[in-house]
């Protein structure tokens, strides 16, 4: 399939009247670029692989990568959809890689993964979404790492049919997919995606899997209030959800959507104890909260969580 110019901001994307704010001073972090960095970037580019670390300019890419923890993004480096906060490419996307999951699974056994994080871009021109490719990814990881928990981050398939139903019978043992903003803001951030549709997605993971635990993220500085983001911390328990992260969203060029105001780490200590009296097992709420950073030790803690939660209730 031929492949059209990649499109970084769709016409229909929201355009922002003003330049990029400063950053405060708790939002900064140190460059790091050890010897571990450079190994685990030649590793990606050996292995053909695409991360989400570099397409959507993650600031702790520095840390994790020293760590040899890389969150692949795979179904390509374009995505379909326009998302105006995000950093990928908008386009058409070229038809998927057969080889793509073996490679992936290859690389996380160089790089010693005990817990590994999967992401793609959407696929709204698959019929299925790009299910099957990331049941086949899944797959491929645990045939050549038997010991390796598996993390997807998936997009929303856009509801079609039964598609889902292909990542759930793969069974992950994290199953993420994020909201990202509140209802309201739908529109100008998420106009492809649909609320409802993204919590009703996060319910059949439970409900098809019991056993695995739900994740969730939103970010904060797009506009929304306090009271929005607690509301939607009510629906993602009402989904199941077991998991929840909050980050700054933070503006990654003039023609990304406006960035509303930077939230002080008083607001994000106050959205961490908000969710945890609402009954998450696993809560991150800090400005540079991401939802693939720092996953491992998030999923040992979730793992101690439900067995504490089980124990009270023997």
């Amino acid at each position: 399939m031929n492949q059209i110019p990649r499109l970084r901001h769709p016409e229909k994307a929201h355009k922002p009247d003003s330049a990029i704010p400063r950053k405060p001073s708790w939002i900064r972090n140190k460059k790091i670029e050890s010897a571990e960095y450079y190994e685990t970037r030649r590793l990606m580019r050996d292995h053909d692989l695409v991360t989400v670390c570099e397409e959507a300019a993650c600031p702790n890419v520095g840390e994790c990568w020293s760590k040899r923890h890389a969150t692949m993004m795979i179904m390509g480096e374009i995505c379909t959809r326009g998302c105006s906060f995000c950093n990928v490419s908008t386009g058409r996307p070229d038809a998927l890689d057969a080889f793509e999951p073996g490679r992936v699974a290859a690389a996380v056994k160089k790089l010693g993964l005990r817990h590994v994080v999967i992401t793609s871009v959407d696929r709204d021109d698959l019929a299925d979404g790009g299910a099957g490719h990331i049941a086949q990814t899944i797959r491929a990881v645990r045939h050549q790492n038997p010991g390796t928990t598996v993390e997807v981050l998936t997009p929303d398939f856009l509801g079609k049919g039964d598609a889902a139903d292909q990542v759930f019978d793969a069974a992950p043992d994290v199953f993420n997919h994020n909201l990202e903003t509140v209802p309201r803001l739908y529109p100008t951030v998420r106009p492809g995606a649909r609320y409802y549709q993204s919590l009703r997605l996060l319910d059949d993971a439970k409900r098809a899997n019991p056993g695995i635990f739900i994740k969730s993220g939103l970010m904060v500085g797009l506009g929304e209030t306090m009271a929005e983001v607690k509301q939607v911390m009510d629906d993602l328990r009402a989904a199941n959800v077991d998991f929840l992260t909050v980050g700054q969203y933070l503006q990654p060029t003039t023609k990304h959507h406006k960035i509303d105001r930077f939230w002080t780490p008083d607001e994000f200590a106050s959205l961490e104890q908000a969710a945890r009296a609402k009954g998450f097992l696993g809560v991150s709420a800090t400005p540079l909260t991401r939802s693939s950073f720092h996953a491992d030790e998030d999923f040992a803690a979730l793992k101690q969580a439900r067995q504490v939660a089980l124990a009270g209730r023997a």
